[in-house]
């Protein structure tokens, strides 16, 4: 498999030069799991976050037990994921690596 442009399940939302933020489509089609990536170049490198909606299955464990969680833990756990076909995978490494090499350049070319 070779990568696509466009590519399929990323799209590029924003491109500010320095940094390009993309939306990354889940595969079951609910848009609750889409995950939004931003990459950027500053001065101390290269950064990706990804943003994610997270969701926890409080049907499953009463209001007490969420309760007790967070006073014993601190925390409730929840979970995220994203389904991706194959081509979307190759797409979205294809898409970090471009974007990671194009920030970098426009970093370097600017004037300080």
């Amino acid at each position: 498999m070779i990568t696509q442009t466009p590519a399929e399940g990323i799209l590029k939302t924003h491109d500010f030069g320095d940094s390009k933020w993309y939306q990354v489509v889940c595969g079951c089609g609910n848009s609750d799991h889409d995950h939004s990536v931003w990459v950027e170049a500053d001065d101390t490198g290269v950064s990706v976050v990804i943003y994610t909606t997270n969701t926890s299955t409080f049907w499953s464990k009463s209001r007490w037990h969420q309760i007790w969680e967070i006073i014993t833990k601190g925390y409730v756990e929840q979970e995220v994921s994203i389904v991706m076909s194959e081509q979307q995978a190759l797409n979205y490494a294809s898409v970090l690596t471009t974007a990671i090499t194009d920030d970098k350049m426009f970093k370097n070319n600017r004037p300080r």
